[in-house]
């Protein structure tokens, strides 16, 4: 066969007569083949944009340039971060108040920027700004604690329920719930309550029971009782009472059919509790039960 034969046939142009001497050849049936396989085959989905732009973006990522800094100037900067962050945290901690707090049955020493002494009775707490010290000498006290001022300019001590202010002397201040009791050792307390102001010389005390204003004795001690490991009252509610042996002997308290409103003069002991619950039991004839870490005093009545 001629081999424009072919070429004819693969574009329809041969003749009748052509056409049947092409199909009578030896190659026919080879070519025939080749065209069927060539049918078979998908025809591929290409976006020529689609793929141009994706090509111009990787070459766009590709020459960006990263911009480093100068050694020096990092460093710089990381200087500035540190010196902030020094800067905030020094102004951060000397404006902090300092705070002392005692738990149950304990008691702990403080000494104050002017060497001024506190002793911090049992469940109390005391702070104090020392950013403000040198201006104002003032603590502020949530429970009891006994104070050895040294001499200086006006020291106050500030309660929820007065205030207490000297120039340099010796004095326990107790504020709880419902009691406020100020005692001069030393030197003059001056004590303000209810707007009032009142003046206290060394032996005497003012004393706040559920707000009322109860006269009180003078006192021969030099220290008040606590010190010495003991607690003393003199015609105070029993429920105060048992309030401090609690808050002495971290023994919790209970009470059925007991007067707790009845006046209690005496002292316990504020290590030995057995001794102490029969320092308070006998005045008051009421009797107690202890168990482990539970007391429950009872009227010497109750079935």
């Amino acid at each position: 066969m001629q081999e424009n034969h072919l070429a004819k046939w693969l574009n329809n142009e041969l003749t009748d007569a052509e056409l049947l001497a092409f199909k009578e050849s030896e190659a026919y049936a080879s070519y025939e083949r080749i065209i069927r396989a060539t049918d078979s085959l998908e025809q591929i989905d290409f976006d020529v944009e689609e793929a141009l732009s994706a090509f111009k973006n990787r070459q766009t990522l590709a020459s960006k340039k990263v911009i480093q800094l100068h050694p020096f100037k990092k460093f710089m900067r990381v200087a500035a971060v540190i010196a902030v962050l020094l800067t905030g945290s020094y102004f951060y901690i000397n404006n902090l108040d300092v705070s002392l707090k005692t738990a149950f049955a304990e008691s702990k020493e403080l000494l104050l920027p002017d060497n001024s002494e506190v002793l911090l009775n049992a469940d109390s707490e005391l702070s104090y700004s020392k950013k403000d010290w040198d201006d104002h000498r003032n603590v502020r006290l949530n429970g009891e604690a006994f104070f050895k001022v040294a001499k200086g300019e006006r020291f106050t001590v500030t309660t929820a329920t007065g205030t207490v202010a000297v120039l340099g002397t010796q004095f326990n201040v107790e504020n709880r719930n419902n009691f406020f009791e100020v005692t001069c050792y030393e030197g003059l307390v001056s004590v303000t309550y209810n707007e009032k102001e009142t003046k206290l010389p060394a032996g005497s005390s003012f004393v706040v029971i559920d707000n009322k204003l109860i006269a009180s004795e003078e006192s021969i001690s030099n220290t008040p009782s606590w010190i010495n490991s003991e607690s003393s009252f003199k015609s105070v509610p029993l429920k105060y009472v048992l309030d401090e042996f609690e808050r002495q002997h971290d023994i919790i308290v209970e009470t059925k059919n007991v007067d707790l409103d009845q006046l209690f003069t005496g002292t316990f002991s504020n290590r030995n509790s057995n001794l102490a619950l029969q320092s308070i039991s006998t005045p008051s004839r009421i009797k107690f039960k202890f168990e482990g870490k539970k007391v429950l005093f009872y009227a010497e009545n109750t079935q």
